[in-house]
């Protein structure tokens, strides 16, 4: 279906592959893996032909149809979800544009015109709209949602609209980069068991261990210019490459053991006569022994420890008879709800039914049109949003924005903290006036770290964050020994955190003294269940 055999790729001076093999068969799941900036996005653009390799060759069977998810959407207008999703809005024109040039031309038999035909087909297919339909209630669309127009909803439900065109099309071969980012949890669990059966190939970029360890089969990685493959799921991948690695480093320490015994029997006997040509022939040994290099050191989530919170009191937070609504909509009703000390509570249920609305109400960043708010006693509040105001100094630079909320700080120990959040070399010294919203959030999530309280509430803490800065949260979290109420759609995020789970419907909230997976179970809410659920609503 799609093979890549001996591609160099250079950026900037920058080798970025070489001599890079891969090969993508038909139905097999690949994710591509490596640290920000190997190079996964160019491959992906080396596929799609936007971009030229120096050397070698990418090529895909004639036959195969190809769908493509970017991390970024294309800007909307008039058009409505339903268009979008159906291909009627832009992608019709555009693939009868690409059909009646190469026919004018002759050049039918060009795999871009297979590919623009079959999308085509498959748009025009009578059940494309009721398929489509089907898709959007799963990414978790209302009815009514669908006539609504697209400029009405912010970029990630549009996301959502584009990658319900691609499930529709249905390609032989889907690309997805960052597929999970803009998707609830109930919309992922539906989305991951919508692509166990999907019928083509998918290859992915994703920094979603959880959603990698369900789908995927089969890894490649990007590192130090090579492109490695891996059979198995991502937990699979980082077992077998720690054995690897240590299988590598002691056939280091053997062979730096042998030069060292080699070099000892040379010091020793080079000036004894009855041994100096055996001495003599040690040292042609080694000249000729191809030194191995010491591995690179395996990466692994940084760990770092920031000061406790003083302890509060038993009860952090209280709700008391809670009414809140948005114009003539009720979102909850004679709400009750208490938080205790050392919790660490995820919020999940459907997108809309209530959960950053309540994270609001507990943070005090929504007025109440009936109830109460209590406070617990020594409970000191911090509140991270994704969507909060800046709150830093646009005239510091990153490190010395970081070292405000902690003066004690040593350099070094801030540079590498910043470093396990996505700040490389010399973008620390970048000053906060200048940094995109993503960088911005990364940063206040840091200073968030290193200067907790003792109540914290957190709305999609890992967005913005690659695998190992989300380990290093998580690492940071597990250590922290406060209050925690978070909502999040990464899976792997809440089962290594949450001891308390708030299920939250219809203005309900459902308490289960456990575990994500202890909630799974006795609610019954697998996969299968959860996206029944979300395509019922």
């Amino acid at each position: 279906m799609l093979t890549i055999r001996k591609v160099t790729k250079s950026f900037n001076a920058r080798v970025l592959f070489q001599g890079a093999d891969m090969t993508v068969n038909y139905g097999e799941r690949v994710a591509l893996v490596g640290p920000n900036g190997a190079g996964k996005s160019t491959l992906f653009s080396l596929i799609l032909g936007t971009d030229t390799v120096d050397s070698g060759e990418v090529n895909r069977d004639e036959w195969t149809s190809l769908g493509y998810l970017a991390q970024e959407g294309e800007p909307v207008g008039e058009e409505t979800v339903l268009d979008i999703a159906t291909g009627k809005a832009g992608e019709m024109d555009r693939l009868e544009a690409i059909l009646q040039e190469h026919e004018k031309r002759g050049d039918v038999s060009a795999p871009a015109y297979f590919d623009a035909q079959a999308k085509h087909e498959a748009l025009q297919n009578p059940q494309a709209e009721a398929r489509a339909r089907k898709i959007l209630r799963g990414f978790g669309y209302k009815e009514e949602d669908f006539t609504r127009p697209a400029r009405e909803f912010s970029g990630g439900w549009v996301m959502r609209a584009h990658l319900a065109r691609l499930l529709v099309i249905e390609p032989d071969l889907l690309l997805l980069d960052e597929p999970t980012n803009h998707l609830d949890l109930l919309s992922l669990l539906w989305f991951r068991s919508y692509l166990k059966h999907y019928p083509g190939a998918v290859l992915m970029i994703s920094h979603d261990r959880d959603f990698m360890d369900e789908i995927i089969e089969k890894i490649y990685e990007i590192d130090n210019s090579k492109l490695t493959q891996w059979t198995g799921n991502y937990s699979s991948y980082l077992k077998q490459k720690e054995e690897a690695w240590e299988r590598t480093m002691q056939a280091y320490r053997n062979q730096q053991k042998e030069i060292e015994q080699i070099q000892d029997f040379i010091e020793r006997f080079r000036s004894v006569a009855s041994k100096a040509s055996q001495a003599q022939s040690r040292e042609k040994q080694l000249a000729k022994m191809e030194k191995l290099e010491k591995p690179a050191p395996l990466r692994k989530a940084f760990r770092f420890n920031f000061p406790q919170p003083a302890r509060g009191g038993q009860r952090m937070v209280q709700l008391n008879g809670i009414h809140q609504a948005y114009g003539t909509r009720k979102i909850y009703e004679d709400l009750d709800l208490e938080i205790e000390r050392g919790e660490k509570t995820v919020l999940v249920g459907p997108n809309g039914a209530g959960k950053s609305t309540l994270i609001k109400i507990l943070a005090g960043e929504l007025p109440i049109l009936k109830g109460e708010r209590r406070l617990g006693t020594n409970a000191r509040l911090g509140y991270f949003s994704q969507h909060r105001g800046d709150t830093m100094d646009p005239e510091c630079t990153v490190v010395e924005e970081l070292k405000r909320c902690s003066p004690e700080l040593r350099d070094d120990d801030a540079r590498a903290i910043l470093g396990s959040f996505l700040f490389r070399r010399e973008e620390v010294f970048k000053k906060c006036k200048v940094l995109s919203g993503g960088e911005k959030s990364r940063l206040n999530l840091v200073k968030f770290l290193i200067d907790p309280p003792n109540l914290m509430l957190m709305d999609e803490p890992t967005t913005h964050l690659d695998i190992w800065g989300i380990e290093g949260l998580i690492l940071a979290l597990q250590r922290y020994e406060g209050t925690l109420v978070f909502i999040s759609h990464d899976v792997h995020f809440i089962r290594s955190l949450a001891t308390r789970v708030l299920h939250i419907n219809n203005g309900k909230v459902t308490s289960y003294s456990g575990g994500y997976d202890y909630y799974l179970e006795k609610t019954g809410a697998t996969i299968d269940n959860a996206r029944a659920a979300v395509v019922a609503e």
